[in-house]
């Protein structure tokens, strides 16, 4: 980290200031540090150095306390996120406190947060797929929520820019509801995975199934290394194999002598001044001292993930913005969004106890939509779509289970049964009623609002949830695995990750909060680029639409700057 500044407090003037180190924080600390501009990263959390700070990284089960579990005052920390199933001993280090940084939940909702130098794309899934007219259209032609003012070509160029700097593997498919990337070489199917892919598009037309397409490099790539198939990726890698801030676009902005990144700094709120007519700071917290402390810019990106970036702009209130930076509309924290999840099938597989794989490969693989993608594949019982993950694997006795003796000892170096899963998910529709607020009665550790969170999956996402399971334990049954359980876990919003909406970007200022670049409608030289900006979600994983977002609004931002609009 040596080339990093951690001391800002001297220099309070910037010409970009970037709210969240993230994915889409990286991004825009990267473009705007190539473009010329000094650039201030405001992290909430620590530094984490890449490599340096990966404490867990080459540990096993047995070298960590409990074997990985969690103690029970780690437990309590993480009472709220250890719903997700997904935080141990390895990770819990990457993971928000629950504790100093509550929420509410009008109804069940599990809000997963990452407060460090990097963010969630330290934990993130990988999967990176673009999306396609298909779902910038949707809006407009079923009449949910409101039209996109983009279009698949405006974003084309950028998806493209965006993979060439951070590597994707995949596979061409050319499939018109589900655009190719610039791909790196696939990672392979294993033996029971290109068995079933053959059945399943031999006995259902228009059914496709490949590789996930994954920000995971197959092969070396701008001077980081390949996926070595560890699957240790949430603990941070060595590597550089799989895309983060940490590994990619923050040592790329910082390369340029333009970044500054400043950690612990809690963003109370963006200044707005009425006479300028535009943004001129950001107000901070120092979460170490409890200092208060402004900094000025002439651009602003806000990305602290979808629902931290309107609770900041909510909490910035001025005489102009009475109820939140941009809130002329009203919709300013509405239409919540998230992927419906864990909802498929699952059995076991015969013929192929004499075969392996080698490693442990952090993907598996995917089934595009196929549902609602023209007037032949039109469904009449719900609007939109869903897609599947899944994959082929041996299980077999843990190592971590308690017994003894040799016959323990034998049993766990023989692989079990092959065993087939696929999981759908499938697009949440943008509904106005499915939002956050402010709540002044419960404040976090610095003193500050919190939020409600009320939102819920309805009838339309139930019946695509149906829809899932039922094709699911068809598809497994038609293609030959056996004892084939469909299973629903009925989750809430939040268990996908995939946050979207609260901010949307629209055509109309009176039914939207961001323009067609991003921009606060009413406050131009403020960018909002994380899944706050999402108008509809698509049913495939939405990061790379973040990335490509925002390399294109910082483009924007940058050619405005220059011809003194902003």
């Amino acid at each position: 980290m040596a080339n990093f500044n951690i001391d800002a407090k001297k220099d309070v003037t910037y010409d970009a200031i970037v709210i969240g180190s993230g994915i889409s924080g990286g991004w825009a600390a990267k473009e705007l540090c190539e473009k010329g501009l000094k650039t201030l990263v405001l992290e909430r959390g620590k530094i984490v150095e890449h490599v340096v700070d990966y404490p867990t990284m080459n540990l096993d089960p047995w070298d960590m306390e409990l074997r990985g579990g969690l103690t029970p005052e780690q437990k309590e920390k993480h009472y709220k996120a250890i719903r997700s199933g997904w935080i141990g001993t390895d990770t819990e280090h990457f993971w928000a406190d629950d504790e100093a940084n509550p929420y509410t939940e009008e109804k069940p909702f599990l809000w997963l947060r990452g407060h460090q130098m990097g963010g969630k794309s330290l934990l993130w899934g990988k999967q990176t797929y673009r999306w396609s007219d298909l779902d910038f259209e949707a809006n407009a032609k079923d009449g949910h929520g409101v039209d996109w003012p983009i279009r698949y070509k405006d974003i084309e160029p950028w998806y493209t820019y965006v993979e060439k700097f951070a590597g994707i593997s995949g596979e061409a498919l050319g499939l018109p509801q589900l655009p190719d990337s610039h791909f790196l070489p696939p990672m392979e199917l294993n033996c029971v995975e290109k068995h079933i892919k053959s059945r399943i598009e031999k006995q259902f037309k228009g059914r496709n199934m490949t590789i996930g397409r994954v920000a995971h490099l197959t092969q070396p790539h701008n001077g980081r290394g390949q996926c070595q198939y560890r699957n240790r990726c949430s603990r941070g890698c060595p590597f550089g194999a799989y895309f983060s801030s940490n590994s990619t676009t923050l040592p790329a902005a910082n390369a340029t002598g333009n970044l500054t990144i400043r950690p612990f700094s809690i963003v109370q709120s963006v200044i707005y001044d009425d006479q300028k007519g535009k943004a001129t700071g950001v107000r901070i917290i120092d979460a170490e001292t409890n200092e208060d402390i402004e900094y000025s810019a002439k651009i602003i990106f806000v990305n602290a993930s979808a629902l931290s970036t309107t609770q900041i702009l909510m909490n910035s209130k001025s005489n102009r913005f009475e109820n939140g930076l941009g809130n002329d509309s009203g919709e300013l924290g509405h239409n919540l969004m998230d992927h419906t999840y864990r909802v498929g099938a699952l059995g076991k597989v015969e013929g192929f106890d004499d075969k392996y794989y080698k490693g442990r490969r952090p993907n598996g693989i995917y089934i595009p939509r196929y549902v609602n993608i023209d007037e032949a594949s039109k469904s009449d019982k719900f609007v939109r779509g869903f897609g599947y993950q899944g994959g082929a694997h041996r299980g077999g006795n843990a190592a971590n289970t308690e017994s003894f003796g040799a016959e323990y000892k034998d049993s766990i170096l023989k692989p079990g049964p092959w065993e087939f899963f696929i999981t759908g998910f499938a697009e949440c529709l943008p509904y106005h009623e499915n939002k956050i607020t402010l709540n002044t009665d419960v404040l976090d550790k610095w003193g500050q609002p919190t939020l409600t969170i009320d939102a819920e999956f309805k009838e339309n996402e139930k019946a695509l949830n149906k829809q899932i399971q039922e094709d699911a334990v068809e598809m497994l049954e038609a293609t030959g695995v056996k004892d084939v359980l469909g299973f629903d876990n009925e989750h809430p919003p939040g268990y996908g990750v995939h946050e979207m909406g609260t901010a949307r970007m629209g055509r109309d200022p009176k039914t939207s909060v961001l323009n067609g670049f991003n921009q606060v409608h009413a406050a131009k030289n403020v960018f909002v680029t994380d899944g706050a900006c999402m108008t509809s979600s698509s049913c495939v994983n939405p990061s790379l639409t973040y990335m490509a977002l925002t390399a294109r609004a910082a483009d924007h931002a940058v050619s405005e700057l220059k011809k003194q609009n902003l």
